[in-house]
């Protein structure tokens, strides 16, 4: 293993011997961003996106390992074997009915590109370089499932970029929590005898109609949304069963903690209202918000910049939610957004699906690939930036 510090004189040669990679692969960074997008797979099913993930990773001389964390459609890829260890992760899970509407072809093919990309100087720099394929960001959260089966425990610092109508950096995102609701009640004809029925329909309703007056009391920055997914059976029959999913959103985990508790009482009074039974399950794992680490930013927007790139700060703004939040409050981290031209239409619509192949998203790959490859290497070239990070994966697994 690698545990000096990398050659002082090599950092241009190693700018230069990245973005030759990145260009050199970049038929094949393309032909993955346009296939994730022509094949789109929701949550925990994205088997073919992680197959052409993996594939390309083998290709590139990568050591894959798939289904990590007992997640079939996780892997991990590294090359290299420095101390300081640099991951990008890759997200590829698209949404219902929409496909990539939120970029995620063109955010995984980036990330692979930068592992490929900073790879060509990983012995030169002294590193590992990881590629974590993190599935189901749209949903229970891969991110955090892989952090708690350790998939980031040797990660000194981890990347991304995310596809948007503009190019920023520094925002944060909202915590935010889901639960599956279901209420029993007991059936009955509608007709007939509406009155020996329990009408799980109508506590969902009661509930959802508290959740709307709530939102007058619910801080700044604070979003309760959801849907139902089950609303009965027949028209004619009192609703025994109804289901649900919701989400609450807040500026930080504890603040999702103390509104969580008013909004779950407004689920609770629906139960009380109609006689049905609740039960509430937690959905996934809860995001945090996202903390993006200063040095890593900066060195983004200079790297950025090389490539022609204007990046707009966004700090003290929350865009969204992401489980790279949960990986940045353990970590240093950066999760920028990539533009490119989507018509003004914003992330999960179908009109910003129908941009996902455009020339401007496949340059936001190639350019999000270069950019963070870039990062990577500065930061194994800076000596204070080497030991800040090393000592910090260090100081980790001291209190683990």
């Amino acid at each position: 293993m690698t545990t000096g510090a990398p050659h002082g004189t090599g950092t241009d040669d190693a700018r230069r011997a990245v973005a030759a990679s990145v260009r050199d692969w970049s038929d094949r960074l393309l032909t993955l961003s346009h296939s994730l997008h022509d094949e789109p797979e929701t949550a925990l099913a994205e088997h073919r996106s992680a197959a052409k993930i993996a594939d390309l990773m083998a290709a590139a001389g990568f050591t894959v390992t798939r289904g990590v964390a007992g997640l079939p459609t996780a892997l991990v890829a590294e090359r290299g074997s420095g101390d300081l260890v640099i991951a990008f992760c890759a997200e590829y899970d698209a949404l219902p009915d929409i496909g990539h509407a939120c970029g995620h072809n063109v955010n995984g093919a980036a990330s692979v590109g930068a592992a490929i990309g900073l790879a060509a100087v990983a012995d030169e720099l002294g590193l590992t370089v990881k590629l974590i394929g993190t599935p189901a960001e749209e949903d229970i959260g891969g991110k955090a499932l892989l952090l708690e089966a350790g998939a980031f425990d040797d990660v000194a610092a981890a990347m991304m970029v995310h596809a948007a109508p503009d190019d920023t950096v520094g925002a944060s995102s909202l915590a935010i929590g889901a639960w599956d609701i279901t209420y029993r009640g007991a059936p009955s004809h509608a007709a007939v005898a509406p009155w020996e029925g329990v009408n799980a329909l109508d506590a969902m309703t009661l509930a959802h109609t508290a959740l709307g007056l709530l939102r007058q009391q619910l801080p700044p920055g604070t979003v309760v949304h959801g849907i139902v997914t089950d609303g009965g059976q027949a028209v004619n029959v009192i609703p025994a069963r109804t289901a649900a999913r919701y989400e609450v959103r807040a500026p930080t985990l504890e603040d999702l903690s103390r509104v969580r508790q008013k909004v779950r009482a407004c689920f609770e009074a629906g139960a009380l209202a109609t006689g049905a039974e609740l039960e509430l399950r937690v959905h996934g794992r809860d995001f945090a918000e996202l903390c993006q680490d200063p040095y890593l930013t900066d060195a983004y927007v200079r790297a950025a910049g090389t490539l022609g790139r204007t990046v707009a700060s966004r700090q003290g703004e929350a865009l969204a939610s992401t489980d790279m939040g949960n990986v940045s409050r353990l970590l240093p981290a950066i999760h920028p957004t990539i533009g490119y031209d989507t018509g003004g239409a914003k992330q999960h619509t179908p009109e910003f699906t129908a941009y996902g192949k455009s020339q401007g998203a496949d340059l936001a790959v190639l350019d999000g690939a270069t950019a963070l490859a870039l990062v990577g290497a500065e930061l194994a070239g800076s000596a204070s930036q080497r030991r800040r990070l090393t000592d910090g994966v260090a100081a980790r697994r001291a209190r683990a």
